[in-house]
């Protein structure tokens, strides 16, 4: 039966075989690459992005409900579509446009210039009548009679009045603010539009320099790749090395235990061998001795004059040697008793003593004949230089790499080297420049016409806003006066002044109306018709569509021939495409002779580069564990025999001592008989024999001193014996177990082991190269599928700029946009916030006037009458009679 150590030693056994089981067996080629982290990103430069057109949006204002008011307004007066015919025959032919066509379409407008040329007529021919009926005290004079209703009266005047002021005051601010904001907006806008045109024709003039910058900028992923490659065939090496040194390092370090289990078994056979023979000799020099020995003290205990001397002598009798290591031996007759005879031959039987290992020492003679140590550190260091080995290895094609690289900037340079722009972005320039030279004179036509109009309208709001401090004071000074008057006849100066106000603004409103509607109508004719005919079709788009319909334009006006867009496409498919970040090769007729996506297909520039990677291949793993002469050694090792010793026979024989009697007790035993005393009578010899040693200490000496000697000389004979010759075979003894036990642990697993050490051995130097290569495939695919994804990076990213930023056409739509919100959003809605603002306090000076007159009256001192029934005046043809006065 096993012991419990070598049933411990056999799981751990087992288990380390199915550790390195999972190792040879797992399929190296499972490992992922490393995921991509922030550095696998790269980072270009925009500076070819310096010229731009910026994108102007609609600015939100507190003035957007007045807007929205009046583009309401706009649309009721105007609510015809675009005059598609009418355009195209004023575009083609002014001079056959029909008045009646004009004032069809325009009948909203008709309508308001008849409402303002019969204001303008109307106010001034008023205010002439009112001032002859002021001349003759028949407008603005005082009140006949004094009323009970007069102050209600007073009082809904002065409230009109009030209202009326304060709506004046409000549209008037409202003209004010619009104006100002008409004027700041004009001249942005009127240099915006020279701004705008100088910077598309910087654009597109600056498209190749562009493209060469955005070319130039390959120098990041370049600087990546070269970088990358200075580091690939190391890391790929350290790889290979990282993966594999754990199933490497488990073989050698198998190897290397099998090659120790060899040194310590020779080394432990030999002791075995040596210890027995050294056993067996000195047995043989013991047993005369010994036998001696016991001749002696078993006569000298046989002595009468040996007092007390029974209890021992059965001791010294049975004086014999116990463990016998010498040679097989046969023998007739019975075999003694401790041993367990086995018939073999008719009279024959077979004493069993420990085995002999001389055979097994000649099968090992001359082992190791290779250098273990030598052998395991050459592996280990072969393995350990498979980084260096393929630094070496991969140099040549490492260079190769870089030179695609170099060769792949001569192919990104084609990009800038084809971009074939110039020529056909010519004829867009020269339409650019053309129309930036024609747009000055206007430009600083409407400029000088801002002008006027914004001090036209300054002077005309200041005159309103003096009309409303006219008001104001004149309300004010008034209601004071009448507080202070006591008697509705009594003149009072304040109110007179107040009275005088009232009607000064009432002037001024008659004198100055006339012009205010003319101002109004003026610029309601012109924001209207921005707003309703250019505005309004610009953003739905009905302007592009009209442009885009063949004859609408002369042929001088020909847009898709002066942009040198593609025969196939309109303005309105342009604006779209160019707004959506088309280039300008994809709108103009370059399309076709020019396939921006075909230049950036990433196989164009890295086929060769992949193609390299690809067909590399290297022998990295060529490492020799096992040399054929250290593989003999293993397998004379295991064919030796060791395993085949019954070492069981060597721990049966050590169970039994040297001397059968303990030399040391029958030593004692005498030495205590040398001091024993006899009793009277035989009751003490009998109490010695049953209770043994231990009183013979207690009892007195001999009496015979020639007795007495003898003991003491056996004793030291006994002590001298022990010292000399048992304890060396004990330590002899001791040392074999030592041996037997390793042997012993090391036999039943010998075999197996040292087969699975050359088959681990073996395995791991078949796999290792096919691993390595497996891993080094790997690698170069993770490394190529990296620089790819640079190389992939850059073209999107030169796709990108040259589509959005460098060769758009979106500056374009951006600049049509700009224009539309310039002119409709920034300009046109303050310029119609204006009229319309300075229009109702226009037509609000007539309730104004008739308020104001009606309460001058209120302010004056009232005339007294006789009767209270009527008067004179009020009945021209009353007849007085005689009444009776209060005095």
């Amino acid at each position: 039966r096993s012991p419990p150590g070598s049933l411990l030693a056999a799981e751990a056994m087992r288990a380390a075989g199915l550790l390195l089981a999972w190792v040879l067996l797992r399929p190296a080629g499972t490992q992922q690459c490393h995921p991509a982290g922030p550095g696998g990103v790269l980072r270009f430069t925009d500076r070819h992005a310096e010229i731009r057109v910026p994108a102007l949006h609609r600015v939100p204002s507190s003035l957007d409900p007045l807007y929205g008011l009046v583009r309401s307004c706009l649309d009721l007066i105007q609510q015809n579509p675009l005059p598609t015919e009418l355009l195209r025959v004023a575009l083609n032919d002014p001079g056959s446009v029909r008045t009646s066509q004009v004032v069809q379409y325009e009948l909203g407008y008709v309508v308001c210039a008849v409402v303002a040329l019969l204001f303008t007529v109307a106010v001034p021919v008023a205010g002439m009548c009112f001032c002859y009926c002021r001349s003759r005290r028949r407008c603005g004079g005082r009140l006949r009679a004094h009323r009970r209703s007069l102050g209600c009266r007073r009082h809904c005047l002065l409230l009109c009045l009030s209202l009326t002021s304060l709506v004046i005051l409000i549209s008037v601010v409202c003209a004010f603010v619009t104006s100002q904001r008409v004027k700041g907006q004009m001249e942005l806008g009127l240099r915006a539009v020279p701004a705008t045109l100088r910077t598309l024709r910087q654009h597109i003039a600056n498209v190749p320099q562009g493209v060469q910058m955005v070319v130039d900028q390959f120098d990041v992923p370049r600087r990546q790749i070269i970088s990358d490659l200075g580091g690939l065939s190391r890391s790929v090496g350290l790889s290979i090395h990282a993966q594999l040194k754990a199933m490497t390092y488990a073989a050698l370090a198998d190897l290397q235990d099998r090659a120790g289990d060899l040194q310590t078994s020779l080394h432990h056979l030999q002791i075995l061998d040596k210890t027995v023979r050294a056993l067996a000799s000195a047995r043989a020099e013991l047993e005369p001795a010994l036998r001696e020995r016991r001749r002696l003290v078993v006569a000298l205990l046989d002595d009468p004059r040996c007092t007390s001397c029974a209890s021992v002598l059965g001791r010294a009798q049975s004086l014999e040697l116990g463990a016998d290591y010498g040679k097989v031996r046969w023998g007739a007759g019975p075999p003694p008793p401790r041993f367990l005879a086995t018939p073999r031959l008719t009279g024959f039987f077979f004493h069993p003593k420990v085995p002999s290992v001389e055979k097994v020492l000649k099968a090992l003679a001359g082992l190791p004949r290779s250098d273990f140590a030598e052998m395991i550190r050459q592996g280990n260091g072969t393995f350990n230089s498979i980084p260096e080995l393929a630094v070496e290895r991969m140099a040549r094609v490492i260079q190769d790499l870089r030179n695609d690289v170099a060769r792949v900037v001569e192919k990104v340079q084609s990009i800038a080297d084809g971009f074939p722009l110039s020529d056909y972005t010519r004829p867009v320039s020269e339409a650019l420049v053309k129309a930036e030279d024609r747009s000055q004179p206007y430009l600083r036509e409407v400029e000088r016409f801002e002008q006027y109009r914004w001090i036209a309208g300054t002077v005309l709001c200041s005159i309103i806003l003096l009309i409303l401090i006219c008001n104001v004071t004149g309300m004010a000074l008034g209601s004071y006066g009448l507080s202070k008057r006591e008697d509705p006849s009594d003149y009072e100066c304040r109110g007179e002044a107040g009275a005088k106000f009232l009607l000064l603004g009432v002037g001024l409103a008659f004198l100055f109306s006339w012009l205010l509607i003319l101002l109004v109508f003026a610029t309601f004719l012109v924001g209207g018709n921005i707003q309703t005919l250019v505005c309004r079709n610009w953003v739905n788009q009905e302007i592009y569509k009209f442009i885009d319909t063949p004859g609408n334009l002369p042929p001088s006006m020909n847009i898709t021939r002066q942009l040198n867009l593609r025969r196939d496409s309109n303005l309105s498919a342009t604006y779209r495409e160019c707004k959506s970040g088309a280039g300008l090769w994809e709108v103009l007729q370059l399309e076709r002779s020019y396939d921006l996506d075909e230049h950036l297909k990433t196989p164009k520039y890295t086929a060769d580069f992949q193609k390299r990677l690809g067909d590399f291949t290297a022998r990295l793993g060529d490492v020799r564990l096992l040399r054929s002469e250290g593989r003999q050694d293993l397998e004379t090792f295991a064919r030796s025999g060791v395993d085949e010793v019954d070492y069981g026979r060597f721990q049966e024989e050590m169970k039994n001592p040297v001397v059968q009697t303990s030399l040391p007790a029958l030593a004692r035993s005498l030495e205590g008989l040398q001091k024993m005393q006899v009793s009277s009578g035989t009751g003490g010899g009998g109490c010695l024999r049953a209770c043994g040693d231990v009183l013979t200490l207690l009892s007195p000496p001999q009496r015979n001193s020639t007795v007495a000697g003898r003991l003491a000389a056996e004793a030291r004979a006994l002590w001298q014996m022990q010292n000399s010759t048992v304890q060396l075979q004990e330590a002899l003894v001791a040392k074999l177990g030592e041996s037997v036990q390793f042997l012993s642990r090391l036999a039943p697993h010998l075999q197996e082991r040292v087969k699975n050490t050359l088959a681990t051995t073996a395995s791991v130097e078949a796999r290792l190269p096919v691993q390595a290569q497996q891993i080094l495939r790997q690698e170069i695919g993770c490394f190529t599928r990296k620089e790819l994804r640079y190389f992939a990076q850059y073209l999107n990213w030169v796709g990108q700029t040259l589509r959005e930023d460098v060769a758009s056409c979106q500056p374009l739509a951006t600049a049509l946009d700009n224009g539309r919100v310039i002119l409709c959003d920034r300009i046109a809605d303050p310029w119609n916030g204006f009229w319309f603002s300075l229009g109702c306090c226009t037509f609000f000076l007539i309730p104004n006037i008739i308020f104001a007159v009606r309460l001058t009256k209120h302010f004056r001192p009232i005339r007294n009458r006789l009767i209270s029934t009527g008067s004179e005046e009020t009945c021209p043809f009353h007849i007085p009679r005689v009444t009776a006065l209060k005095l």
